[in-house]
């Protein structure tokens, strides 16, 4: 027979029940979160941050303005900025960023292949560096997210 009058510390229990479900559940996956964000290593200082607010604003000012060097540095700080954050994420086990970390040294690679080659004729050719280069990447970012993850969720950090 139904009770008249919800218990409070039954409904808590419940809930606290159903949060310790979702969170096996996404622990055993690759897919969102797990704890909390990993500490800067500048401490309270938001450095990463305001790199990428003052990369994306030179990077504005130089394509408003037409100042290509404005918005290269733009471009480098934001991607300076970028590239420690999503580091930090990845390799503390708290949210994979593989694709991302990995398409770093491939556009490099692009980039010096393209300087120092020039441009082929055949554009299917700038996809080849690309391959070689992203491809070992991803697996080996992947793998060690993984092994990040794992000893995230099996040894979570104190309080």
């Amino acid at each position: 027979m139904p009770r008249a009058v919800a218990s409070r510390r039954r409904q808590e229990r419940a809930e606290r029940i159903a949060a310790e479900r979702r969170s096996e559940v996404t622990a055993g996956t690759a897919r969102g979160t797990v704890g909390e964000r990993p500490p800067s290593p500048f401490g309270g200082l938001p450095v990463s941050e305001l790199a990428i607010l003052v990369g994306i604003v030179g990077l504005v000012v130089g394509l408003i303005t037409d100042g290509a060097p404005a918005a290269i540095v733009g471009g480098i700080v934001c991607g300076l900025g970028v590239t420690e954050v999503t580091w930090r994420e990845h390799f503390s086990g708290f949210r994979s960023h593989a694709i991302l970390l990995a398409a770093i040294p491939a556009v490099i690679v692009e980039v010096a292949y393209a300087m120092i080659f020039g441009v082929p004729s055949e554009r299917l050719l700038l996809l080849l560096p690309i391959v070689v280069v992203f491809v070992p990447c991803l697996v080996l970012l992947r793998h060690v997210f993984r092994t990040a993850r794992h000893a995230r969720v099996a040894r979570p950090p104190a309080p």
